[in-house]
């Protein structure tokens, strides 16, 4: 029997049991909510200045401006108080340059009349209610962002009511289109039955005492049960996607994209340890080897040509010479990788080794000048960030510009702003300083590692896009959680031109997008992410 109709009829069963609060009642299949709608006006007190605008010509009065600042009323509050006709003729008319005959002159002048204390209404939006989502009696897996239960998982669905002196009355939705109601609680409780790896769908919103009610919410819930190699004992693995989740975070991107991580977690390449030291790697590194000699760090003068050799390496002897202090270095950022991962969602061990793959954990230039950092940010690659994660350059561009030219998002600056904005990122993330021990600024090299995994989010954004523009739909429904991640990698490392060509090519051949699949069509200038890819993702 099909999974989704055992749950089905599960849910139907317990619609009328125990299985919810006793304030769950069964439902017909509910109206669309009214939504929020609360606005309330306030009364502030002000300083009203009364302005007069008169003819140049006959010194004829011909409207009267109230205005609530200091200084010249501006254009807009000419078009409010004197209407369109001469708001068209003041905005356009030449200065009166008449010297001690202005009647000679054409348009309009303003002055000041008086100023007094004033009271005036102001409309304001009140904060609407909310509804959250969580799960009951189980245990986080914080590396995976999956939760296991010991028992049959309880779904809790709460209302938030902001607003003193008001309620939540009630908690409706629908669960995999079955609808239910939660009267008289801000509170719904319920069981979850299995499901399959897709998971499935619930609504919800909640009614306030107002007269109003919430948004209507969604959530993608996944219930599947395991016995871990034990019989006798069941587990539940529950993974919840939905912006109103309240638990540990999910994984950066996995709400963005619709799709699940797999049951149990994702592979150890994208997991987040619970300590910095199991990050810790030992790699010999000969281009880190070559700048810890070059910067005094290690002393190889005892090696045939100082430990290194032409284009920028280190041979042998001077790997040996500085493998402590290789080992050493490549850790150094541990702690900040697993302190971002936390905060953004990033995988932690995907951030080792994209900076492993980039730079080696040389914060500096390499390469070519237009790579800079840890993880080699170029202007192309800002310009996605800045593009692509909004709540990213909402933080950064008020560093750079002034505040209110950034508010309506990096597309709506003008170019040299975006250029501005692009070169300023770039440079954040370039440690080389020539003033510095080191010749590097390590306070900058540790702010840069933020940086990347905004521009990592930014990138699976991106990549999502990428994916609905082929299939018409959500990118979970298409492909797998991994293979996300590495399209992102091609998109990271090569942009999204040579992704939707990889893509493009698999679709033409009818073969599933899995990174196997689209990867033999990167056209040739973009193949070296295959490579990329693959050692980042081992």
């Amino acid at each position: 029997m099909n999974t989704r109709w055992i749950g089905l009829l599960f849910l139907t069963s317990v619609l009328t049991g125990t299985a919810f609060t006793r304030d769950f009642k069964p439902a017909a299949a509910p109206n669309p909510p009214p939504g929020p709608d609360r606005f309330t006006t306030i009364t502030v007190e002000y300083t009203a200045f009364e302005w007069w605008m008169a003819a140049w010509k006959g010194q004829e009065i011909v409207c009267t401006l109230v205005v609530d600042h200091e200084g010249i009323p501006t254009p807009e509050e000419v078009y409010r108080d004197c209407g369109e006709t001469i708001y068209d003729k003041w905005v356009s008319q030449k200065p009166c340059t008449g010297v001690g005959n202005k009647n000679v002159c054409d348009g309009y002048y303003v002055y000041d009349v008086d100023s007094r204390p004033a009271e005036k209404e102001i409309a304001m939006q009140l904060a609407p209610a909310t509804v959250y989502v969580s799960i009951e009696d189980c245990e986080p897996v914080i590396s995976t962002s999956t939760n296991i239960c010991e028992t049959m998982p309880t779904l809790v669905i709460t209302g938030h009511e902001p607003l003193p002196n008001e309620t939540i009355i009630r908690v409706e939705g629908t669960y995999d289109g079955l609808p239910f109601v939660c009267a008289d609680s801000e509170t719904c409780k319920f069981q979850l039955p299995e499901t399959d790896e897709g998971g499935v769908t619930v609504e919800f919103w909640a009614y306030s005492s107002y007269g109003d009610s919430s948004l209507v919410y969604t959530a993608q819930v996944r219930v599947v049960k395991a016995d871990e190699g034990d019989p006798d004992q069941l587990y539940w693995y529950v993974d919840v996607l939905s912006s109103q989740w309240q638990g540990p975070a999910v994984a950066t991107c996995a709400d963005t994209w619709g799709s699940f991580p797999p049951v149990g977690g994702p592979p150890d390449w994208l997991t987040t340890p619970t300590a910095s030291e199991e990050l810790s790697s030992d790699i010999p590194y000969t281009y880190l080897a070559a700048n810890l000699i070059l910067q005094g760090v290690v002393d190889a003068s005892a090696c045939p040509d100082g430990g290194l050799v032409p284009g920028g390496g280190v041979n042998q002897c001077g790997l040996e010479k500085a493998r402590d202090a290789v080992i050493e270095w490549q850790n150094r950022f541990d702690t900040l990788i697993l302190t971002t991962a936390e905060e953004t969602g990033v995988p932690a061990r995907l951030l080792k080794n994209l900076f492993a793959r980039e730079s080696q954990f040389w914060p500096g230039i390499y390469q070519a000048a237009s790579d800079v950092g840890l993880g080699q940010l170029t202007e192309n690659g800002a310009d996605t960030t800045l593009i692509w994660n909004p709540s990213f350059h909402n933080q950064f561009c008020p560093l750079v510009l002034e505040a209110e030219r950034c508010g309506k998002g990096y597309l709506h600056l003008k170019q040299d702003e975006q250029l501005l904005l692009r070169q300023s990122l770039v440079a954040s993330v370039n440690a080389i300083c020539q003033d510095c021990p080191l010749g590097l600024d390590l306070t900058q090299a540790d702010f840069s590692i933020n940086v990347f995994a905004n521009t990592m989010i930014a990138n699976c954004q991106q990549t999502g896009q990428v994916v609905r523009n082929f299939t018409g739909g959500a990118p979970g429904q298409s492909v797998s959680y991994e293979n996300l991640w590495k399209f992102t990698l091609v998109n990271y490392n090569a942009g999204p031109g040579c992704l939707a060509d990889a893509i493009s090519g698999a679709q033409f051949n009818s073969l599933e997008l899995t990174w196997e699949n689209i990867s033999p069509y990167l056209p040739p200038a973009c193949s070296l992410s295959i490579d990329y890819v693959n050692d980042i993702s081992q």
